[in-house]
């Protein structure tokens, strides 16, 4: 937070969406720790409208295709984890959390695919569900020819991506495939109403603020009347049946933090296997700090040694 402040940063939601989507990607660069070293790491396109296969990421993608950016750590078949990175659906990219993902394919030994889903305000609700679900279908019809166990492929995200990862386990378990086998869930955005306890305990002075989330919710969801859809928030489905276990960080000083708790406890009450992980003394945001937080670096021990534990065979 000292670090922060002597930046002298104005806040995101006093400024245009790309001013706060450049100051984001500057300042978080950073924070980062260095790099894992990984066999390999390549740009794609999932595109739902074609079954052609695995095709490049490229300037010519159509308006239906959605980025991808796929990290593996060995050769052979593995499993593999679906990311969704965090920004309030308006900032946020491939780059901002690209050493999180190197980290997590290096310590797992999963491959890792981020997506790079549309943001806010251009795209608003639910065009950034609506890029998830699309991603993780598609990344499971081709899982053979991107050399993944389609048996084995979990889902999860920070802060935004974390809400996103959830709604799309939900709209798996409807659909009655893809078969997700596990989600971790960051300090996820889970109730887009922005009522719960810990907006009013950590409304002010630990980085992320009430305000500030309120104005990233406006940007993507500006129509109150979408804050009940269980696709923005996750913790309003009617039920949470047939979802996979999951593991859930959570920051202690975060606005967000009650909702990750409710969601854990949701899970349990219907017999879903859920391990809650709350940080103590954190901030949100901080998994993406691991270069200056230690913790950053114990929540990515535990997200990693989580997804081999449960996606290694028996």
């Amino acid at each position: 937070m000292d670090h922060f402040a002597a930046l002298g940063l104005p806040a995101f939601d006093k400024i245009p969406p790309l001013e706060a989507r450049r100051l984001y990607r500057e300042t978080r660069g950073a924070l980062r720790p260095p790099a894992p070293s990984l066999l390999a790491v390549r740009d794609l396109a999932a595109d739902p409208g074609s079954a052609s296969g695995v095709s490049r990421r490229s300037a010519e993608s159509g308006p239906r295709q959605v980025p991808l950016r796929l990290y593996r750590p060995a050769d052979g078949v593995l499993p593999a984890l679906i990311y969704l990175h965090g920004g309030g659906w308006v900032v946020g990219d491939l780059e901002t959390h690209d050493v999180v993902c190197r980290q997590i394919a290096a310590q797992s030994g999963a491959i890792v695919i981020a997506v790079d889903y549309r943001l806010a305000p251009e795209h608003r609700f639910p065009a950034a569900v609506d890029d998830a679900w699309s991603a993780t279908t598609w990344i499971a019809a081709h899982a053979s020819e991107l050399g993944i166990d389609a048996a084995r492929i979990a889902i999860g995200g920070d802060s935004a991506g974390g809400g996103l990862a959830a709604a799309v386990t939900l709209m798996a378990r409807d659909a009655g495939a893809p078969r997700l086998a596990y989600q971790v869930l960051v300090y996820p955005v889970m109730d887009l109403r922005a009522e719960s306890e810990s907006y009013t305990t950590f409304a002010d002075g630990y980085m992320l603020t009430r305000s500030a989330m309120k104005w990233y919710i406006a940007q993507y969801a500006p129509d109150e009347k979408t804050w009940r859809d269980w696709r923005g928030s996750p913790l309003l489905a009617a039920s949470v049946d047939g979802v996979p276990p999951a593991l859930i960080l959570a920051a202690q000083c975060d606005p967000l933090v009650s909702e990750g708790a409710q969601y854990a406890r949701r899970l349990e009450q219907a017999g879903i296997a859920a391990e809650y992980v709350a940080f103590e003394g954190m901030i949100h945001g901080f998994l993406t700090m691991g270069g200056r937080i230690d913790a950053a670096q114990r929540a990515v021990a535990t997200i990693s040694t989580s997804l081999r534990r449960t996606l290694t065979p028996a």
